[in-house]
């Protein structure tokens, strides 16, 4: 008898140091994380040229306002509705295979009002919010942290240069364990400087990783790599059931392997012809997620480097059924 009533007690230390450890475990995660430092004090002096740089990183490289507006899915790409720029809006939910539901954050003058340019600054980054809070990294902030410095100063002068848009959006809901894990992602950022453009290759891994390409054409699944880089196949699953797959770019024969550059270039740059109207697209029809009416705005040379970059990764095989239409 005594041997069971001591086993008993053991076991009900053991158990009650299980909880205390898990307590312990949530409430480091939930109050001491993230750790990235405070905002760095920051005034931003808003030349032109600053402001014009950062309007071309944001709506052509970066493409912030891409998500940052409501997006037109009656046309190819889901251009920005007009008007909408920067006023955020643009869901992002479970059906799209998201542990939660998200809407992009206003980040026109009329929200970021109260924000200093140093706590816009930590949020592009490291993706911690003026209030200490992490946000889901369907933003790709873990790449902005590798950027160089003025590039973001370039971006938060021009987005301080928007019209003010009244919009708030419903807030986030998110689903265990990602409510827990969310504040374990961001990390301090790791400042890189621009390489120069006349080293085209390392140029174009620069505007590879602010273009954030990686992040759609790297397989992934519930926020896990599964696949090799840049072999794409990331799942983007429509509400209609139909299924888009991101491309294979790596310079296999089964991804970019025939493109010359012109012909990787002229990809984008066909959006930008004057003759050219983005078409109407019907429930089922192909459609793509890629804003490339915004990437069209880059230029040929940036554009040129990106593909001198792609030619260096290594070469994967793997054939993309890029739709999968819903038969419902």
């Amino acid at each position: 008898m005594k041997t069971i009533k001591k086993s008993g007690i053991v076991l009900l230390v053991l158990v009650s140091l299980v909880i205390v450890l898990v307590l312990s475990g949530v409430g480091y995660l939930k109050f001491f994380l993230p750790d990235v430092g405070a905002a760095p004090e920051l005034a931003i002096q808003k030349t032109d040229s600053q402001i014009e740089r950062g309007r071309y990183l944001a709506n052509h490289v970066m493409v912030c306002i891409d998500c940052h507006s409501q997006r037109d899915w009656s046309l190819f790409s889901g251009p920005p509705v007009k008007g909408s720029e920067g006023a955020g809006g643009e869901r992002f939910g479970r059906e799209f295979g998201f542990p939660g539901e998200f809407y992009s954050p206003n980040i026109t003058p009329y929200n970021l009002k109260n924000w200093t340019d140093g706590e816009i600054f930590r949020l592009i980054t490291t993706g911690v919010t003026k209030n200490g809070e992490a946000i889901f990294s369907v933003m790709p902030y873990l790449s902005y942290g590798t950027l160089e410095q003025s590039d973001i100063e370039a971006v938060i002068a021009y987005i301080r240069t928007l019209q003010p848009l009244e919009a708030s959006w419903p807030p986030r809901e998110l689903d265990f364990p990602m409510n827990l894990i969310i504040n374990t992602i961001p990390k301090p950022a790791s400042f890189s400087q621009r390489p120069d453009p006349s080293d085209a290759v390392s140029y174009g891994h620069y505007l590879l990783k602010a273009s954030a390409c990686a992040d759609c054409h790297t397989k992934m699944e519930k926020g896990q790599i599964t696949g090799e880089y840049l072999a794409g196949g990331f799942a983007f699953p429509f509400p209609d059931g139909s299924v888009l797959r991101s491309s294979n770019i790596t310079p296999d024969a089964t991804g970019i392997g025939s493109y010359t550059r012109e012909f990787f270039i002229r990809k984008f740059k066909d959006y930008t012809d004057s003759a050219y109207t983005l078409p109407t697209v019907q429930p089922g029809e192909f459609q793509s997620i890629m804003p490339w009416y915004m990437y069209s705005g880059m230029t040929e040379e940036d554009l040129g480097a990106i593909y001198d970059y792609l030619r260096t990764v290594p070469p994967v095989k793997n054939v993309v059924e890029k739709l999968t239409v819903s038969k419902k």
